[in-house]
């Protein structure tokens, strides 16, 4: 039986990977490689924002949870080309359902930003009341 896990405490293996699968270079990640594998600088090219630095980080955590795969083309010179491992394409129904989400409520949310943008600019801050 499985040991039920907190993930609220910052060691639970389950938030670990829960704080690796769920950035947004992660996320931005597989939904450039659901189209087929891609290599590196292609893959930086369909992310708008990122660092290679970032990148590189994200793929490897990625590549070590077994998220994606990385294979070296032996041509000169050498290529890395990045695709999904199966384990990965499990993914691609919370993915898509976070996502859904996002374009379904994305009004509201501005709407609630707005709001709270507007009470708290009207409101004395924490500073100025001392």
């Amino acid at each position: 039986m499985k040991k039920q896990s907190n993930s609220q405490n910052a060691t639970c293996p389950s938030r670990l990977i829960l704080d690796q699968i769920a950035d947004k270079w992660s996320i931005l990640i597989l939904a450039a490689l659901r189209s087929g594998p891609l290599r590196f600088n292609a893959l930086k090219r369909e992310m708008d924002g990122v660092t290679q630095k970032a990148l590189t980080e994200a793929l490897r955590r990625m590549e070590r949870n077994g998220i994606v795969a990385r294979r070296v083309i032996p041509v000169s010179p050498v290529a890395v080309e990045y695709s999904i491992t199966p384990l990965g394409r499990t993914l691609k129904k919370p993915f898509q359902a976070l996502y859904n989400w996002t374009v379904e409520h994305r009004d509201a949310v501005d709407k609630a930003r707005r709001a709270f943008d507007g009470k708290n600019l009207s409101e004395p801050t924490m500073e100025a009341a001392e």
